[in-house]
């Protein structure tokens, strides 16, 4: 009778807490909006795997001495997140941006929604129940850049405790790019704003896409050295991207690395995705904030480029305003679209390219400055 009593103490069944069930549930949301919406499923899935295993009782996979908590380690020393925008670097054409200079103005502004949400975590706290300190309101702010890789790179510097809400936060408004940005991108236009057709970009001479990273990191290195690891790793795989002669270590950043980090990052992101550090008052806190900081971002962007349309001859579409956040190619991709919706013959894709690399630059500066400002 003891042995019995003894191996049903043993199971998940007498062990499970309904913090922990709550929690697995989350964790297979995430796993169906992977699966069956396509919403990010690359980092989705991972992640709502993770929390599920995280969650399990007695197995101790997320505690010291398991397999997620030395996954963990890759995202607490930054390696993680630092690999991944390499990857992204190797991934990215600056031909857009380089061809219409002015796009970083709309990159640039997007990013208005990072330091917009830091003061709104700030002001959290006059709810009773809610409190952030300066360095969690700098954590939370960095989802306005719908920027992933930056967002847990932030956050496992100053607030590795939120880490969980914030990266779930991030990556779910990434995933739903397609659903909240074109209410607001038609609410801030006029149907003549998104008629307006952009003059063909020229050609970009592949000695100016050599030379543009070199001139990046160089000019991070001057002026805002606490960027440096994010936007170094960035111009590093740009730049095998743009030489021509290490093709094999470019192909590599861009499918295997970036793939077999892709795993782990998700598995260790939801290894903090346990019921004692996810359900709590600041989760939800943070959960609007990003709705908000990502909303903000998207308008930010939007307006810019009407007020760059009072300044200047040639016109942008100010739908393209809405791809200076982080998320490639995805805004790009719903700005292209909602144009189309007015003129199926106005292609804005690659003009929206321009913004939306600029906004990868945007945030990891921001990040830099946030990190130098708190730490």
């Amino acid at each position: 009778m003891q042995g019995f009593i003894q191996l049903w103490q043993s199971t998940g069944l007498s062990n499970f807490q309904i913090g922990q069930v709550l929690m697995m549930g989350v964790g297979f949301l995430l796993i169906f909006l992977a699966v069956r919406k396509g919403f990010e499923p690359l980092l989705l899935l991972p992640i709502g795997f993770g929390a599920v295993l995280s969650n399990i009782p007695v197995a101790g996979i997320a505690e010291e001495g398991g397999l997620l908590s030395y996954l963990y380690y890759g995202i607490k020393t930054g390696i993680f997140p630092l690999l991944i925008f390499m990857g992204v670097g190797a991934m990215t054409d600056f031909g857009p941006m380089l061809a219409n200079p002015k796009t970083l103005l709309l990159g640039a502004a997007a990013q208005f929604g990072i330091f917009g949400t830091l003061f709104g975590a700030l002001a959290l706290n006059l709810i009773p129940g809610l409190s952030f300190t300066f360095k969690d309101a700098a954590a939370i702010a960095i989802i306005g850049g719908a920027d992933g890789p930056t967002a847990i790179y932030v956050a496992s510097k100053l607030a590795p405790e939120l880490l969980g809400a914030i990266a779930v936060a991030a990556y779910s408004y990434m995933a739903l790019v397609p659903l909240i940005q074109p209410p607001i991108m038609r609410a801030l236009t006029t149907s003549e704003e998104r008629l307006i057709e952009m003059a063909q970009l020229r050609i970009v001479s592949r000695k100016e896409k050599i030379v543009f990273p070199v001139v990046l990191l160089i000019l991070t290195a001057v002026l805002l050295p606490s960027a440096a690891p994010l936007i170094g790793m960035f111009c590093l795989g740009n730049l095998m991207r743009e030489c021509g002669v290490v093709e094999r270590l470019s192909k590599t950043a861009q499918n295997e690395l970036i793939n077999i980090v892709t795993i782990f990052l998700g598995l260790s992101v939801g290894s903090k995705l346990s019921a004692a550090q996810f359900l709590r008052p600041e989760t939800l806190g943070i959960l609007v904030l990003g709705a908000i900081a990502f909303s903000f971002g998207t308008a930010s962007g939007v307006l810019m480029a009407k007020l760059m349309n009072k300044f200047s001859e040639n016109k942008v579409n100010p739908l393209i305003g809405a791809a200076g956040v982080s998320a490639v190619p995805m805004s790009a991709r719903v700005a292209n679209k909602v144009g189309q919706e007015s003129n199926p013959y106005n292609f804005l894709l690659m003009h929206a390219m321009g913004p939306n690399v600029a906004g990868v630059i945007g945030s990891a500066v921001a990040a830099g400055v946030l990190l130098a400002l708190v730490q």
